[in-house]
């Protein structure tokens, strides 16, 4: 199955070291972080984890719940967080589905086989409080993720919600953003009343922050 961004995030009932959840009902009205390993008790993996443990300020911060994945089960996962949390100093307390079966890695297609029949990849799914994929990205068995961009990409999703606008290259919190060309200069007056930078017709850029 090939999910895009906008489409509903598809619903399950699943097992975790905390107890089995369904998607739709444990995210509520906040964001997700959905994000899957190859295995328990790998190691790109567990510094992964022990990442997204340690940012659970952060997370917090934005209204955003993280759910990690791995193919093994609820029981593995106990015995690994042990490891997660003494190898990275840190208390791990976000669910991790129990996905032994392969069914919610079939369902989220983060099995590609030229990387490997029964290990799911690096796969990154940022949900909506209204259940809607706002965001997809892909790394192999091999690259960990950088944190500091998925930060940065829900910062992004949840300032263009806020706001009505679009982010640059490279954008960071508290720098211009873009104002779209859907929104014509008599509305922008109404929206944007500090005014913006015209580089182009196309191409306006103005200053959000507080």
């Amino acid at each position: 199955m090939s999910l895009h961004i906008g489409d509903i995030a598809p619903d399950f009932t699943v097992d975790t070291q905390n107890g089995e959840i369904s998607l739709h009902e444990w995210a509520g009205d906040s964001w997700v972080f959905f994000f899957s390993h190859p295995a328990d008790f790998t190691p790109v993996c567990t510094t992964e984890m022990g990442r997204t443990a340690q940012l659970a300020g952060e997370f917090a911060k934005r209204n955003t719940k993280p759910l990690g994945l791995s193919t093994d089960t609820a029981e593995e996962h106990r015995k690994w967080i042990e490891d997660v949390n003494d190898t990275q100093n840190t208390d791990l307390k976000f669910p991790i589905v129990a996905d032994a079966d392969l069914s919610i890695a079939k369902l989220y297609d983060m099995i590609h086989p030229d990387e490997s029949k029964t290990a799911a990849v690096r796969s990154v799914f940022i949900i909506d409080p209204d259940k809607k994929i706002r965001l997809t990205m892909t790394y192999p068995m091999s690259v960990g993720r950088n944190f500091d961009e998925i930060l940065r990409v829900i910062d992004a999703l949840q300032l263009s919600d806020e706001k009505h606008i679009a982010t640059p290259a490279d954008w960071q919190v508290g720098k211009d953003v873009i104002i779209p060309p859907s929104i014509s200069n008599e509305e922008a007056k109404g929206l944007f009343p500090q005014g913006w930078t015209e580089h182009r017709p196309y191409l306006r850029t103005t200053d959000v922050s507080d």
